[in-house]
């Protein structure tokens, strides 16, 4: 009797630690390209989403339950994005921090929509992520009003619009090509930034779009030479971008490319090789230079990682669910999503950020670079 009486007493005993170590863990899921030809972009989310994890964590966590961070491999491929989604139903995940392609994020958004999940993506820009009753979302207008989708950068029409005013008012006269990569993100922001040209009096000369993975655009450079194209703008990520400049040079063509967020990787110039030298984009302040980030941002460096492009942005959006989570006392996605809607203000390491009744930031800040060789020999992007 007394056995099973101890027995029994330790049985108890493991089921309440286990009931425990259950409730003291919150588990969020991060879901991004970690592997293929965006993985540099996965990269950056890792890092900023395990830094933020690992120093919420050594605080106490979030309500004192611990993160613990699943990753979600999408490849950059939208069917595996609904994958990844639907296993963080299976696993009972109510957070998402992720997706980094528009084209992955608004699929596997409607999953998490479906079961009452909150996400909050640190680079999709195309305007339908969030916006889908307002901008050319073609299939994704009839989105229910309950999505629960936040993003902590900003959107194509905020981006097209300072890149058209730069074309329009500093490459005035030049002949423009305007190439797309067929993507949400990329077509885009593409014609977003020719919508905007075109509303000032421009008019492209070649508006085209190629395929992601494509490796010989020798054919478009040669109809680009045709048509004296003095300015290509490119909306797509950094793999082609650098190919497509790379063979421009090789073919002697001068032209200026001009891009925007999804060539933020140093990778671009490894592609691209010195050609690269000149390149325009648009992307929000350097958050690595903001005092706020600059505690974290010593970290990283310390451990050989360089926090560039959406880093940062990835660290805020976990900063921002931490706060919210806390303020509303449980990890519920609707309070959570309802008190992120209300426009309150959330200090991050990228600044200030509040949301609309959309989920979208309220301060857009888009600025632009030039890609520029280094005093150490290093081509990377500089603020203007």
């Amino acid at each position: 009797m007394k056995k099973n009486w101890i027995t029994g007493v330790v049985a108890a005993a493991s089921m309440l630690l286990a009931t425990s170590a259950y409730a003291e863990t919150l588990k969020i899921g991060l879901g991004g390209p970690f592997t293929g030809p965006n993985a540099a972009f996965g990269a950056q989310m890792q890092k900023g989403a395990e830094q933020a994890a690992a120093d919420f964590n050594a605080a106490g966590g979030i309500m004192g339950m611990q993160i613990e961070l699943v990753l979600g491999d999408d490849v950059s491929d939208p069917k595996q994005g609904v994958s990844v989604a639907n296993k963080y139903v299976g696993e009972g995940i109510k957070f998402v921090v992720g997706h980094f392609n528009s084209g992955v994020t608004m699929p596997a958004s409607e999953v998490y929509r479906e079961n009452g999940m909150l996400a909050i993506t640190p680079s999709a820009t195309n305007i339908c992520v969030t916006d889908r009753k307002n901008g050319p979302c073609g299939n994704w207008t009839e989105a229910a009003p309950d999505l629960m989708m936040f993003r902590t950068c900003g959107r194509d029409d905020q981006q097209g619009a300072v890149a058209g005013d730069y074309i329009v008012n500093n490459l005035k006269g030049k002949v423009v090509a305007v190439i797309h990569d067929k993507t949400p993100y990329g077509q885009g922001l593409a014609d977003a930034t020719k919508a905007d040209i075109n509303s000032k009096g421009v008019t492209e000369a070649i508006y085209e779009g190629i395929n992601v993975g494509d490796k010989d655009f020798s054919a478009l450079v040669s109809k680009m030479k045709q048509a004296n194209v003095e300015v290509v703008y490119w909306g797509g990520l950094h793999t082609e971008a650098g190919l497509i400049v790379r063979q421009m040079r090789d073919q002697g063509m001068t032209a200026v490319m001009m891009s925007g967020d999804g060539i933020t990787s140093d990778e671009f110039a490894s592609i691209g090789g010195p050609g690269v030298e000149g390149t325009l984009m648009t992307f929000p302040p350097d958050p690595r230079n903001r005092p706020e980030a600059a505690e974290v941002v010593k970290k990283f460096t310390d451990a050989g990682f360089n926090p560039e492009a959406y880093t940062l942005y990835t660290y805020a959006a976990m900063e921002i669910l931490k706060a919210a989570i806390e303020k509303v006392g449980a990890a519920d996605p609707a309070k959570v999503g309802e008190y992120m809607y209300s426009g309150v203000t959330f200090k991050t390491v990228i600044g200030d950020i509040a949301f609309d009744k959309k989920g979208d930031i309220t301060r857009p800040d888009y600025v632009l670079y030039t890609w520029k060789k280094l005093a150490d020999g290093k081509i990377t992007y500089v603020a203007d």
